[in-house]
């Protein structure tokens, strides 16, 4: 698989109201956003599945759709993919459900994590965060870019890292031997121009 440089992710906590959620969703796809994932911690099931399917219908084939957490909705809404946390389903439970043609990804936060995820059938992993972040409450410790770097040396799956990046510290995430940049924040304001800007700085 190959990952986008740019992984947007729509967190539906930073946003007023569900239109907010699709036209930013929209902007961000005619930026050029390849692959969005929709993370909501705090809503219930219904409305997560409408905000879902409204997205895929929205967006569909433009972009690939990554459901965060959550395998069962993923497979109701027709996304693409689910992205789990350390303290979510294990991936092999999450790949029992959605089966070998959906993304998984799997979250990690130091090396033995990461090893530990490697040996499961995600297709991707993530680490992070690489810098300071206000996107979570309880954020684990920053890993900084040699975070990065080790967890390069510690897996041939695709790398994406999260937590913090913005455009002014992305290039410097590839460089330590990222595939890609998940960014919430950084996008938020003037999705299209933010996005455009990053795929400028991530040729």
């Amino acid at each position: 698989m190959k990952l986008s440089r740019l992984y947007a992710i729509l967190d539906a906590s930073l946003m007023p109201n569900p239109d907010a959620l699709y036209a930013t969703a929209q902007e961000l796809v005619n930026a050029g956003c390849t692959l969005l994932q929709y993370r909501n911690k705090s809503g219930n099931a219904r409305a997560m599945l409408e905000h879902a399917r409204e997205l895929k219908k929205l967006i569909g084939g433009s972009s690939r759709l990554v459901m965060n957490d959550r395998a069962d909705l993923c497979l109701a809404a027709g996304f693409d993919g689910v992205h789990v946390g350390q303290d979510d389903l294990s991936p092999e439970s999450v790949r029992a459900i959605i089966g070998p043609d959906r993304w998984l990804g799997v979250s990690t936060h130091n090396p033995e994590q990461l090893r530990e995820a490697d040996l499961t059938s995600a297709d991707y992993l993530a680490i992070g965060p690489v810098f300071v972040t206000s996107s979570k409450q309880n954020p684990d410790p920053v890993v900084g870019l040699e975070g990065v770097r080790r967890a390069r040396a510690l897996t041939r799956k695709p790398l994406v890292a999260i937590g913090g990046i913005r455009r002014a510290n992305a290039a410097s995430v590839l460089e330590a031997g990222a595939d890609s940049v998940a960014v919430i924040s950084d996008l938020l304001r003037d999705p299209r121009k933010s996005a455009e800007e990053f795929f400028r700085i991530l040729r």
